[in-house]
């Protein structure tokens, strides 16, 4: 197969395009670099299975010729669409960004679909477009779904756009209901932030929020497997599927108490106000993944041992770094 990879520099990108070469695949890729960094892709840059474009994709016609350029190269037979904003602050503080980074992206990857009749697109959607049920099970078919970020509003236009793709020229459509996800490279997020702070700050560990938030966490390593699952073994023609740890999560004062450790014991944890640590946060759901589970899938490890392995991980990448 030969598959392109929006967003291809970033965490989970550069993790899928590392799995799908050594699959014996080959892989386009396109990112802006809003997020991504060329460093993530070391492990592939060279490689004579992959192509890659430094492109803004809500730029149509740069999107276009780049698109058009692959497909001529080696036809495209699916799309990996992982690029979105990621900085659910950034979109709250400016909604241009969501809507540009977050939608428009794919908004234009079907357009360029359609014209190319590329069959298949596999979406990285998010939890976020539940919004905050409280402690409702979020099951994939819940509703009304009212998200709280614009980040969760433009991951929820993009599955209704792709819906209607589905129905008008797609074969096939995948959405995958990331949750927090976790591991390196780390871009951004809880931890990476922790173990920033505390490079910075030694004595100290300052916390958005009271670090009574729960979520459930699933390292990007099994994301990436449940994902490959879900698209060979899946069978409808529009396969919505939540992935996730299938626990209750850990508290931001685990994550908080776990990077202290490995960074700097003793350190004084100072927390804020609040359940929530930003606007559009939500500070605490039950995501039910019986769906994937039912379809054969479950992960290894619960979110305190994915969190425990990933501050490990980012730990060591930052001092590599530093």
């Amino acid at each position: 197969m030969s598959i392109l990879i929006t967003g291809v520099a970033g965490f989970v990108g550069c993790n899928l395009a590392e799995q799908f070469i050594a699959n014996g695949h080959t892989v386009f890729g396109v990112d802006n670099f809003c997020r991504g960094q060329i460093e993530n892709l070391v492990k592939v840059i060279n490689h004579p299975c992959f192509c890659f474009s430094e492109i803004d994709m809500s730029d149509l016609e740069k999107y276009r010729a780049a698109f058009n350029k692959f497909h001529a190269q080696d036809p495209i037979t699916e799309v990996w669409h992982m690029a979105a904003n990621s900085d659910i602050p950034a979109g709250v503080y400016d909604a241009n960004v969501d809507l540009r980074d977050t939608f428009m992206t794919t908004f234009n990857t079907l357009q360029l679909m359609k014209a190319a009749k590329v069959p298949v697109i596999t979406f990285a959607s998010s939890s976020a477009i539940y919004g905050d049920l409280g402690e409702e099970p979020l099951v994939e078919n819940v509703g009304p779904l009212l998200p709280i970020s614009n980040y969760g509003a433009m991951k929820l236009a993009s599955e209704a756009i792709i819906s209607a793709a589905a129905e008008s020229y797609l074969e096939r459509a995948f959405i995958f209901r990331f949750p927090n996800v976790i591991g390196i490279p780390a871009t951004h997020g809880v931890m990476l932030d922790f173990v920033r702070k505390l490079a910075a700050t030694p004595d100290r560990l300052d916390v958005l929020g009271d670090g009574t938030q729960q979520k459930g966490y699933l390292h990007v390593e099994e994301l990436i497997h449940a994902m490959t699952f879900i698209r060979e073994n899946a069978l409808d023609k529009v396969a919505v599927f939540n992935i996730g740890a299938g626990d209750e999560g850990v508290t931001v004062n685990f994550i908080a108490e776990q990077t202290v450790r490995e960074c700097s014991p003793g350190a004084y944890i100072n927390y804020g106000k609040g359940n929530k640590g930003w606007v559009g946060d939500v500070p605490r759901f039950i995501y039910s993944v019986e769906k994937l589970k039912s379809l054969g899938w479950k992960p290894t490890l619960g979110s305190a041992d994915a969190v425990r392995r990933a501050v490990k991980q980012i730990v060591t990448q930052e001092a590599s770094q530093g």
